[in-house]
């Protein structure tokens, strides 16, 4: 059997990059999504990182960067 040519088995990868990409999106969504949660319980970031063993500044961050994500953007348009 002949072995795939390597313009399809980069194709291939390519699209598995694509897919564990979104993954992992996902996944850091879910995780930010937890980590508001554990701050809407225990009070605080500093809290929250105090309960996972982690720096605050991971906490924090990890939270920024899924709101700004989630955030609507200014030249968002409208169904009006």
């Amino acid at each position: 059997m002949e072995p795939k040519p390597w313009r399809d088995r980069i194709r291939d990868e390519d699209r598995l990059l694509e897919q564990l990409n979104q993954l992992a999106s996902e996944s850091a969504d879910r995780r930010a999504e937890a980590l508001l949660e554990g701050v809407a319980e225990l009070g605080t970031v500093a809290d929250v990182a105090r309960d996972r063993q982690v720096s605050w500044n991971a906490v924090d961050k990890a939270i920024k960067k899924y709101q700004r994500k989630k955030a609507p953007t200014e030249d968002a348009s409208t169904t009006e």
